[in-house]
């Protein structure tokens, strides 16, 4: 990397908290699902959570968290990213008969979720993004430095940064706009079960260490297929590649997340301008079968009780 660059980190992330990606090297093994389910998890915890999709190619976050017809606006200090979720004011929650009960359990306040990709720029979903590497790399720039994540008011908790498949330029240009931002959380390295996956895996991993990111841990997507019918747990594509990777390489396995049908439904079931949803994503995943175990893959990272940047 260039030793010529300003020492200077973006000051889109003065008051960022955490920063942490969601690298994988091979694509299709579901880092955007990752990702969303991360996301609503970390704000269910109560935490203000900004969501930075990078994925230039197949920007899928809009279309995931339902909010694909919204647009980005520009301020003085720079973009400001969508809101797909906020916190209601005291004003706004709804008084039920249920409240008096309830007030003997403890309860956590969500945070806010915001959303920052590509695809708001797009005129349409099917336009294909035909860029060369340094189109790329300077777009990735743009949204590394010029989007207004937080306040000093309200800062955000967690920077959730979903990448593209590989090693290309984008990840080199992350990697050279982030080095000066240290101290950062690290990276969640997704893969899938079969050795084909955790083959290239290993690549990421191997650039993690080049371009010092620390690896927070690994996690197996994809690893056996829930029925909505039964419930029952089938290993389609085998499992424990994610496992085995991590104990080969002496690195925190985050967890197995199966193939959930029901979440995909609730992604094409949310609010937004296509259907007639009645509940944002937020809501339905609290019935998600995925819920407990994001909650054990996330707690294990907040457990690390990393330092805070600001």
């Amino acid at each position: 990397m260039d030793s010529s660059i300003p020492q200077e980190p973006p000051k889109s992330l003065a008051h960022v908290k955490h920063v942490v990606l969601i690298l994988s090297g091979k694509g299709g093994v579901g880092k955007s699902s990752v990702t969303t389910q991360t996301a609503l998890t970390l704000v269910n915890k109560g935490f203000n959570v900004g969501v930075l999709d990078i994925d230039l190619t197949g920007p899928s976050l809009p279309r995931m968290f339902g909010v694909e017809k919204k647009q980005v606006h520009q301020s003085t200090s720079g973009w400001v990213p969508v809101s797909v979720y906020k916190r209601p004011s005291v004003k706004e929650y709804p008084v039920t008969d249920q409240d008096d009960e309830d007030d003997q359990k403890p309860k956590v306040e969500r945070g806010n979720l915001s959303l920052m990709s590509l695809g708001f720029l797009l005129g349409d979903r099917g336009n294909s993004v035909v860029w060369r590497g340094p189109k790329k790399t300077a777009m990735i720039r743009q949204f590394l430095k010029d989007v207004v994540w937080g306040s000093a008011e309200e800062p955000l908790d967690y920077l959730l940064i979903d990448t593209p498949p590989g090693t290309s330029d984008e990840h080199i240009a992350i990697a050279e706009e982030l080095r000066w931002s240290q101290p950062l959380d690290g990276a969640m390295i997704v893969t899938t079960p079969q050795q084909v996956a955790t083959a290239d895996v290993r690549k990421e991993i191997n650039f993690c260490k080049k371009v010092n990111f620390n690896v927070l841990g690994v996690v197996e997507n994809m690893s056996g297929f829930i029925c909505p019918h039964c419930a029952e747990c089938t290993n389609i594509f085998s499992s424990g590649g994610g496992l085995s990777l991590s104990q080969q390489l002496d690195l925190t396995f985050l967890g197995n997340v199966p193939i959930d049908p029901r979440f995909v439904e609730m992604i094409e079931m949310q609010d937004n301008e296509q259907n007639n949803g009645k509940k944002k994503l937020i809501d339905l995943f609290e019935d998600c079968e995925l819920k407990p175990i994001m909650n054990s893959i996330v707690d294990k990272i907040l457990d690390k009780n990393l330092p805070s940047r600001i």
